[in-house]
């Protein structure tokens, strides 16, 4: 991007709305390719479009995280054809608790959670949000919670996968020019 006599306010938002349609575009497309694939377990899913949460996370706030999050389930979803579909709540359960719970670690302790330990929450909020709204709307039965510590083994792996590629991506996008030097007045509005 180049500079220009604009106000250099507006010019830090509009690069906000240009790289979170950017991440929320991409996370949908993932998103959507890979439901299109097996899974390795029933309903379970590694959940590669989380990535681009945790980017907005780091790069912009929680407000961008939750933007994209619900722009990539309600966009796929609509792709798919699961609009309105038990998946589609279990999928924007899930996604609600793990932006949640992501935001609350990044913002709380910072200096303690990498993103890989932020994505790592995540998946874990992800994985109980499913199991919670699966309780309450679908099957409410006890043994539904036997099956959680299967889920959690796999959002824990899936989650140290999706944080190493976060961090990874991170640290590849700090270096771009729109990031690499921290603007004066980072605007507080968001999408």
């Amino acid at each position: 991007m180049t500079s220009s006599p604009v106000d250099p306010l507006r010019l830090e938002r509009t690069r906000r709305y240009i790289f979170l349609a950017l991440l929320a575009t991409l996370a949908t497309a993932i998103h959507t390719v890979e439901y299109l694939f097996p899974t390795p377990a029933p309903w379970f899913r590694f959940g590669f479009a989380n990535i681009f949460s945790v980017l907005a996370l780091y790069l912009f706030d929680f407000r961008a995280a939750f933007t994209v999050t619900l722009t990539r389930i309600g966009f796929a979803s609509l792709l798919l054809g699961r609009i309105f579909s038990p998946g589609f709540f279990l999928s924007l359960g899930g996604g609600l608790a793990a932006v949640a719970l992501m935001s609350l670690a990044c913002h709380l302790g910072k200096r303690y959670f990498s993103p890989i330990g932020v994505s790592v929450i995540g998946a874990v909020g992800h994985v109980f949000g499913q199991m919670l709204l699966a309780w309450l709307l679908l099957v409410q039965h006890p043994g539904l919670w036997s099956l959680f510590p299967f889920f959690l083994f796999f959002a824990l792996v899936a989650g140290l996968i999706n944080g190493f590629a976060a961090d990874f991506l991170l640290q590849t996008i700090r270096r771009h020019p729109s990031f690499s030097e921290a603007p004066t007045n980072r605007p507080t509005e968001s999408l």
